[in-house]
């Protein structure tokens, strides 16, 4: 089953001093609908949902299912390095009507290949929705091999990977070795056309946060053989893309998204302000294109 073709938005979950502000949550949940996002990811790395509880990460994800109310699919962050917590939130999440789960590779325990394996199987098992596999050793110190995802990809319910290994050698061997029924998502902005040259379907997406209309037509004009136009929006917002990773994700998506009005909310320790410096830059690239 194919989860979605195009932009999905890893979207950030706005905080007041209270907790989740549900109330800007939904505009932004509204906006990325009528703006033609393809899908919503919630609860993931942009999400900041290492530093809230799961209370929190359940009420926003039903939050979010219910807003949506199946007008685009919801994929829910629910993974851990804890095998046993992301099969309970995992099973939680598709009780309350989750289209698929994002699931993290184990970081700071750092397994083994084998250990991946075993460790997708068992979610897997507890499961019956899709699964994508997410890839990102520049945050969890491990990195899901080709070999070692050709087996994860025959498990029955895991049929995608975001990859944000950013090495688009494993991302060919990876096509080369999946095939054509096993989905692969860039898990990087500026890799998007890249990353469909190979055989992508789409990105899961923090510049969709600020763009998503754009990314989304950026991903759609390319599956519909319009190549050119669709690796000229890429070269467009480049340097937008990468103004958004100055400093770690979600700090500068979250001050772009304030800057622009959008009322995102302040971030949570131990991610702090943005340098003023990095600041200004941001915001010529907003201003360059004048969404500010």
């Amino acid at each position: 089953m194919t989860l979605f073709k195009g932009s999905g938005v890893a979207i950030v979950t706005p905080f007041t001093e209270n907790g989740v502000d549900f109330k800007t949550l939904e505009k932004l949940v509204e906006w990325h609908i009528e703006k033609k996002t393809d899908a919503i990811i919630v609860c993931g790395t942009t999400g900041e949902a290492s530093t809230m509880s799961t209370q929190e990460k359940k009420e926003t994800i039903k939050f979010v299912v219910d807003i949506v109310n199946k007008r685009i699919p919801v994929i829910a962050g629910t993974g851990s390095n804890n095998t046993a917590a992301a099969i309970n939130m995992s099973t939680w999440a598709e009780k309350i009507g989750v289209d698929g789960l994002l699931i993290i590779t184990p970081y700071y325990n750092k397994t083994t290949q084998k250990g991946l394996v075993e460790h997708f199987k068992a979610i897997n098992d507890s499961v019956s929705i899709p699964i994508i596999a997410y890839n990102v050793p520049s945050r969890t110190g491990i990195n899901i091999l080709p070999d070692t995802l050709l087996k994860i990809s025959k498990l029955s319910n895991v049929n995608a990977v975001k990859e944000a290994s950013g090495d688009l050698s494993q991302i060919i061997k990876i096509r080369e070795l999946c095939g054509e029924d096993f989905h692969i998502y860039s898990g990087n902005d500026d890799q998007i056309i890249p990353v469909l040259s190979v055989g992508g379907i789409g990105v899961i997406s923090v510049l969709a946060n600020v763009i998503p209309e754009e990314t989304s037509k950026m991903v759609h004009l390319y599956l519909e053989g319009k190549t050119t136009e669709a690796l000229n929006l890429q070269l467009e917002y480049l340097s937008l893309a990468n103004s958004l990773f100055i400093e770690t994700n979600p700090i500068p998506v979250k001050t772009a998204l304030n800057i622009m009005g959008m009322n995102a909310g302040s971030l949570r320790l131990p991610l702090i302000d943005m340098d003023q410096n990095n600041k200004k830059i941001l915001e010529s690239e907003l201003k360059k294109h004048k969404l500010c």
